[in-house]
């Protein structure tokens, strides 16, 4: 049962998945990417859609077997949080750069710090919304008992930022072809096995499915992720961290995501990457070569 939402997914994205980036494509919804090439965009919002859809089998399943447990209490928590920041994502992909800096030459704001810097200046920014908005979702979601155990207020305030930081910090690294992706495997990888745990697996598989069908399609730059996408994915690292570690796990998980955030405001990841032979290899690992 536990991998059942996981297995569903899959499923469903293999169908989902191509209907998306081909309908994006066909409806002329395309951006370029890093190498000015012509790319569907927002892809990433086949995360959502796919989860939406696999929560109708999925709930008729647990209906027919008489409550067995196949949607795993607290994953409502986990799903509003998820959609939620897609949701937020998608505001900014399709607002993000259309503001008048954007017309003027000038790259869109990116990051904290520039999305300050536009707002000091007047200019309007999609960022803070995004901000402030998946902060409210991470405190309501933490709240009471809505993915499980409740929290006392250290534990609660400790797993927002955990959750809050790990969202955006997905978004700064989708920045090449199948990176935030590659990033979330390796991550759940890890905790998986160094936990012992496949719980979380029963409440994230919904999304992990639609991550994984969408790999060769952000890989082969066939689909961009955009923020609908990279926040998704954040999301579920988010989740990922909260719901394998404990408190202690959480505290260490923190300070590693935050002291990469600011190194990634003040600096190019992609640079560091590129610097470091291991992280240059994951990082080209299954993406097109180019001449």
């Amino acid at each position: 049962m536990r991998l059942l939402p996981l297995a569903l997914s899959l499923a469903l994205a293999a169908l989902i998945v191509p209907l998306v980036v081909g309908g994006l494509r066909r409806k002329g919804h395309v951006r370029e990417n890093y190498r000015g090439v012509a790319v569907a965009f927002p892809a990433g919002i086949a995360i959502a859609a796919t989860a939406l859809v696999a929560l109708v089998p999925l709930a008729a399943i647990d209906l027919l077997s008489g409550g067995a447990g196949v949607i795993r209490p607290g994953a409502e928590g986990a799903v509003t949080y998820v959609i939620g920041v897609s949701l937020l994502g998608l505001l900014d992909d399709v607002l993000g750069d259309r503001v008048p800096a954007a017309r003027g030459g000038e790259p869109p704001p990116r990051g904290w710090r520039g999305h300050a810097r536009a707002l000091s200046r007047g200019v309007p920014s999609t960022g803070p919304l995004k901000a402030v908005g998946a902060l409210g979702l991470a405190l309501l979601v933490l709240s009471g008992t809505s993915l499980g155990a409740p929290l006392d207020r250290g534990e609660y305030l400790l797993a927002t930022g955990v959750l809050v930081l790990a969202t955006n910090l997905f978004n700064l690294l989708d920045l090449r072809p199948g990176r935030s992706i590659k990033a979330l495997v390796l991550l759940g990888l890890g905790l998986t096995l160094g936990a012992f745990d496949l719980e979380p697996l029963w409440t994230l598989g919904l999304f992990l499915g639609p991550i994984l069908v969408l790999a060769p399609a952000d890989l082969r730059e066939q689909g961009m992720l955009g923020d609908a996408g990279s926040n998704a994915i954040g999301a579920v690292a988010g989740l990922w961290l909260v719901l394998a570690l404990s408190p202690a796990g959480q505290l260490v998980a923190l300070a590693l995501i935050a002291a990469a955030t600011v190194y990634g405001e003040f600096r190019s990841i992609s640079e560091l990457i590129e610097r470091t032979p291991l992280l240059r290899h994951l990082d080209s690992v299954g993406r097109m070569r180019h001449a």
